[in-house]
Formats: structure tokens, sequence, C-alpha cells
């Protein structure tokens, strides 16, 4: 994901879903960009809110307590829309929608393989053959989507994707150079 980020990219937020304690709004946040965390616990939301203040970093990071089941982002709003460890198939394309025009769709959930390790995962909460890829919506461009073996939690994919920076479902803001030095999905 590092590569992918350290491209030029929109102006704009980040939005982080299903954020836990959140390496990566920290990262985010520490490049100068405004992020939204969104998750529904509050223990990880609080770990984030002390980590963000201990480093200066509480004008930046908002904190969303909400249930990705039913929150959705307001759309063409975000630079950056990162998920990782989390996987709804009716979230997905609310959150492609949400990604700017130049802007970078970044997820990683556990695969169906991960299921033979943790049988007791649920089948919806597992990526099918080529998601979430073949989900995304028309005007994106997939950088990159890889297997992620693990042998104690289970495989997952990672998926990097930009939107088109002429895609008219998006506003079209100014590009911004930010590098990334560090990508941490939790």
């Amino acid at each position: 994901m590092v590569a992918a980020l350290a491209r030029p990219l929109p102006e704009g937020p980040v939005l982080d879903l299903a954020c836990g304690p959140s390496g990566s709004a920290l990262l985010a946040a520490a490049t100068g960009r405004r992020v939204t965390a969104v998750d529904v616990s509050d223990a990880a939301l609080s770990l984030l809110a002390e980590e963000a203040s201990r480093r200066g970093m509480t004008g930046l990071v908002s904190l969303v307590h909400a249930d990705l089941a039913a929150w959705r982002p307001q759309p063409g709003s975000y630079a950056v829309v990162l998920c990782t460890g989390y996987w709804d198939r009716d979230l997905f394309p609310a959150a492609a929608d949400a990604v700017t025009a130049g802007g970078v769709l970044g997820w990683e959930a556990f695969t169906a393989g991960a299921r033979l390790m943790r049988p007791d995962l649920p089948e919806a909460w597992v990526l099918g053959t080529g998601e979430p890829a073949s989900l995304l919506p028309p005007g994106f461009e997939t950088l990159s989507q890889q297997e992620l073996p693990d042998a104690r939690a289970g495989a997952k994919r990672r998926l990097m994707a930009r939107r088109g920076p002429g895609d008219p479902r998006s506003g079209s803001r100014p590009q911004l150079s930010v590098a990334l030095r560090g990508f941490s999905s939790r």
C-alpha cells in the first residue's frame, strides 16, 4: 500500500473504515491530512484518541463511533479510503463512491481460504474469488491486488485501486504529492 499512497494524490481527507486503534489513521495524520476514523468499538476509538492526543494530532483525527452495516460515507469526499481486516459487500460500493477523482481505495480482508484456519469465520466476512477488484465500479484502475498468506490468522487479499482523474462521478480536486513512509494495517 505504501507504493500506491506515495503517488501523487488529490488534496483531501483520508477515511479509515473499521479503523481499530489504527496505525493507518495516525500515519495519514502525520502527513498533515485530516482523517475520519470509523469503528463500532468504543475501546478501539478510545485507544486511537489517546494516541492521536499523545502525538499532538487531535485536530486532524475525527472519530466516528458507528456500525458499518448502516453508516455510509459522503460520496466523492475522500482522497484516500482505507479498510483493513473487515469485509462487507454492501459497504464496498459506498466506500468506492467516497473516493474523489484521482484518489485511492485500499482494502484488505480475509479470503475464503482463511476459513480453513478459522472455521468459525462467517462466510459473509470473507472475500470471494476475484474480490474486491471484481466489484470495483467503472472509472477505477486496479493498481494491485495481492494474496497475503498467513499461517496463523488465515489468508488475506489486499487491493489498491485509483479512481480516474477525469471520472465524472466525483469532484476533481488539485493534485498534491504526499509520501507515506509506512503502512500499518492496525
